[in-house]
């Protein structure tokens, strides 16, 4: 079984950095890794379109460079794509739109070895992660174990039944969705109102207190130190579509700009793409 090198850091009490891909071309996963500078990419699932068979791709890249792959996942089917994905190889798993603690137990499951004392769902399976001759024995069941899991906050009622979720046993991490709480709360689209930034600083106090490390998603790396002051260690910064997005916006008006063309760019605008990119759903 391969080490999981983001379980490790976790018990070692080392801050993590992570960045996001869109994209399912492996190539993208190790530019990454010869980069140096992350521990786990975070392939978005719940974003775009994908096949089973590139979670097998993804994870090889990610392999060859000392990294680890982590998926955000869909709220349905959620047990189904988790265990497919870990099979694949993926070491971490983040469930997005928990709502209630039935919700966190059932993410859990999803994850955990279904032994008298996993408390999971997870039986034996020939899948990538494992092969045949490892599918029934501790280094298995341990592998399952060591599974990151990570729950998106981003419900009214997941933060209003915050203590109860972060006490279900199981739970890794968890991460602030801005852009869905400030849906459910009636402010959409308001991700920097006063009361959706309260309610952040809530859940990073809360999961702080129950033990539970807690990711900030960032867009830029100056927007580290207000979450640093508040005792935040782990990050996820960045994802290949929104840089690609703003490096050709930015430099295709420059372009224009230098060569005289007097023509307006086309409206495209629906949110600033610094806005979606630091949601996290």
């Amino acid at each position: 079984m391969r080490r999981n090198l983001l379980r490790e850091a976790l018990r070692d009490g080392r801050p993590t950095f992570g960045t996001n891909t869109y994209n399912v071309w492996p190539s993208v996963v190790e530019m990454i890794g010869y980069t140096g500078a992350f521990d786990y990419v975070q392939f978005t699932a719940e974003y775009n379109p994908f096949d089973l068979a590139a979670l097998d791709n993804l994870c090889r890249a990610a392999e060859l460079h000392g990294l680890s792959m982590m998926i955000k996942l869909d709220q349905e089917p959620r047990k189904f794509l988790a265990q497919r994905a870990i099979g694949s190889g993926f070491q971490a798993v983040k469930f997005a739109d928990v709502r209630t603690v039935s919700d966190a137990k059932e993410c859990v499951a999803a994850v955990r070895p279904d032994t008298p004392t996993g408390g999971g769902t997870y039986g034996s399976s020939d899948r990538r992660f494992a092969y045949w001759a490892e599918t029934a024995g501790e280094r298995y069941v341990q592998a399952l174990n060591d599974i990151v899991i990570i729950l998106m906050i981003e419900k009214r009622s997941a933060l209003d039944h915050i203590d109860e979720i972060l006490a279900v046993r199981g739970i890794d991490m968890v991460q602030w969705g801005p852009t869905d709480f400030s849906m459910s709360s009636g402010r959409a689209g308001q991700f920097n109102h006063p009361d959706v930034k309260a309610a952040e600083r809530h859940l990073i106090e809360r999961s702080q207190a129950a033990g539970i490390p807690a990711i900030a998603a960032l867009d830029r790396p100056d927007q580290a130190p207000y979450y640093v002051n508040l005792g935040v260690t782990h990050f996820d910064m960045g994802s290949d579509l929104w840089i690609l997005h703003d490096w050709l916006k930015e430099n295709g008006q420059e372009l224009r700009r230098i060569v005289g063309d007097k023509q307006e760019p086309r409206e495209q605008k629906r949110v600033r793409p610094t806005e979606l990119s630091t949601k996290r759903k």
